[in-house]
């Protein structure tokens, strides 16, 4: 299969940091399509060579086994190419439609890693020289839109010239593996799918943590927060692979279809529970790692007095049969003890005990990063004490876990995130991209909370940089009587 794949941003961090990375990685494994090009687009005035330094010393940074050897970005660097665009410019984009022209490639793939502001402009110009046809697709990187008009407003336009079909918006945690064998867990054995559900689970928690601030990234960060940086998107989208029914097919619309059930199952948000079920903070100065370090108003590029959310927690509902009056648990932050992710399915307890101890229940813990794997925690024979009664003996028990190394498990056959989602738009599997329906659903059921912090400024609680975040949110699961996994 013959390619070209365009970066617009391709001097951005995202396109270095990741995207460029990725596609080594898919090179170096043999899975990028042998007859590719990759062009990178931006304002900058280079030329191929100056392009291919430029990215040689940035791939530098990659951990030493990702690091390409001096052959190795050679033979890859060949493949790389740069075009000089102002994107507000229709003749630009003319010169990049006769770039594209000197061949038909079978798949033309639109990376469009720029601000969601440029997606509309970009796009009214793309289908303005004719490169929308049917070979040709455009990945919407996130965020989209920053409330529900404006993110209706990018997918109008971007429908005014693309299928639905052809536009891809990405989410990345769903190219992660862990997530990918959520699906297989659940849809391809027998064991878990008959105790997935309210009878068997006592809550679930959904944990996406980072130990890092916001950085340079101050004036972005404040702009967004947390919710509408993690939350509205890729924790939801994990709670809708936790939550969905199964569907009737591998089929990419029959699985988006089951995911927007579960969005439309959320228990809706008014002024009162946003008060009760939702806990934003902010981080001040603190220790991690030994190290002191400052709070998010002493930031670079922070405004002063900012009330710019850095953490959330909120429980809430799924309201259909199979999970109803259970509560599921979201949290994200930003400078927190350890950057982990994960997802926690907690099971009910045993309905009576029969063994001395037994006060653990079963948990089954999806690790997203820093590596992927299953933790199943079950109670196993510690050993024999007697009992009160007549010198009888009985069995005590202690928490023991079976745990799935992914990166052991399958050492060879191993890609990551960004690599499976790029392979995936190149071949038009659309699996793991989100579509619009469930992205503006998405929206629409966190924007009662952003209403109600317009509304009430002052409910902003601090933390410490370093802990787990504000009380309250301990609190919140208390209220329940459950704990976070950390604290269990």
């Amino acid at each position: 299969m013959s390619f070209d794949l365009v970066f617009f941003g391709g001097t951005g961090d995202l396109t270095w940091r990741k995207l460029m990375p990725s596609l080594f990685q898919a090179w170096r494994h043999g899975k990028l399509p042998a007859d590719g090009r990759i062009l990178a687009v931006a304002r900058d005035e280079r030329d191929d060579e100056g392009y291919r330094l430029w990215l040689k010393e940035r791939l530098q940074a990659a951990d030493s086994a990702k690091r390409p050897t001096e052959d190795e970005f050679t033979r890859f660097a060949s493949l790389i190419h740069y075009l000089r665009m102002d994107l507000s410019q229709p003749g630009d984009y003319l010169r990049l439609k006769g770039w594209l022209d000197t061949r038909s490639a079978d798949t033309t793939v639109m990376y469009l890693a720029t601000s969601p502001h440029l997606f509309p402009v970009i796009c009214e110009q793309l289908g303005a020289c004719g490169l929308n046809h049917d070979r040709v697709r455009v990945v919407l990187e996130k965020p989209l839109g920053h409330d529900l008009a404006s993110a209706q407003d990018i997918n109008r336009a971007v429908h005014a010239v693309f299928t639905e079909k052809q536009a891809l918006r990405i989410d990345h945690y769903l190219g992660k593996p862990s997530v990918q064998n959520l699906m297989a867990l659940r849809f391809g054995n027998a064991l878990f799918e008959p105790l997935w559900r309210r009878e068997s689970i006592a809550n679930i928690q959904i944990t996406l943590a980072e130990s890092l601030g916001v950085g340079t990234r101050g004036d972005f960060y404040d702009r967004t927060g947390a919710l509408r940086d993690m939350i509205q998107n890729h924790a939801l989208q994990l709670l809708t692979m936790v939550a969905m029914e199964p569907p009737s097919s591998a089929d990419a619309d029959a699985i988006r279809d089951e995911k927007l059930k579960v969005l439309r199952s959320l228990k809706p948000f008014d002024a009162a529970s946003v008060t009760r079920d939702v806990v934003r903070g902010q981080y001040r100065s603190g220790s991690i790692g030994g190290e002191s370090v400052k709070g998010y108003l002493e930031e670079d590029k922070v405004p002063t007095g900012s009330r710019t959310e850095t953490f959330v927690a909120l429980r809430c509902e799924v309201q259909n049969w199979r999970w109803a009056g259970v509560p599921f648990y979201l949290r994200t932050g930003k400078r927190l003890a350890h950057r982990h992710a994960e997802i926690v399915v907690n099971f009910r307890p045993t309905p009576h005990s029969i063994f001395p101890g037994a006060s653990a229940p079963n948990k089954l813990v999806i690790k997203l990063q820093p590596e992927d794997g299953l933790e199943l925690h079950l109670l196993a024979a510690k050993g024999s004490v007697a009992s009160a009664g007549a010198g009888a003996v009985q069995e005590t028990l202690s928490p023991v876990s079976l745990d799935l190394d992914f990166d052991k498990a399958f050492p060879t056959d191993r890609v990551g995130a960004y690599e499976r989602m790029l392979l995936d738009a190149l071949a038009g599997r659309l699996n793991l991209f989100v579509r619009s329906d469930e992205q503006e659903q998405a929206w629409r059921w966190v924007e009662p909370i952003l209403e109600s912090w317009r509304q009430d400024p002052h409910g902003l609680r601090t933390y410490g940089a370093g802990s787990w975040g504000p009380p309250a949110a301990s609190a919140l699961v208390a209220r329940d009587g459950f704990a976070w996994a950390e604290e269990a």
